[in-house]
């Protein structure tokens, strides 16, 4: 629902838990990506090919939604979100998300 300020081509490390850890609770760092797109879209127009490339093969779009909105304060379907597609550095493998 953030990260309005991301560019393609911007450097990203993916981390386990970054918001939401206790006080000396460490972060865990996952990989490094590149932004390769940038975009801001309403939720709902999200489709079962978007789902599937969030990593959720066994949900349909409206339970994409239903679990999103649930894990993010203030969102509702219509809420306008920023997707982000990137590349695994030192991989050709594309993601996507919902940030």
């Amino acid at each position: 629902m953030g990260w309005h300020v991301l560019q393609p081509g911007d450097r990203l490390t993916l981390c386990r838990k970054v918001m939401g850890r206790r006080r000396g609770e460490p972060l865990v760092r996952i990989v490094d990506v590149r932004v390769l797109a940038v975009r801001r879209e309403r939720l709902d127009e999200i489709t079962a090919d978007e789902v599937l490339a969030e990593g959720f093969p066994e949900m349909s779009p409206a339970e994409f939604i239903e679990f999103f909105c649930g894990s993010h304060k203030g969102c509702t379907p219509e809420s306008t979100v920023t997707r982000i597609e990137w590349r695994y550095l030192g991989q050709e493998q594309e993601q996507y998300a919902l940030l």
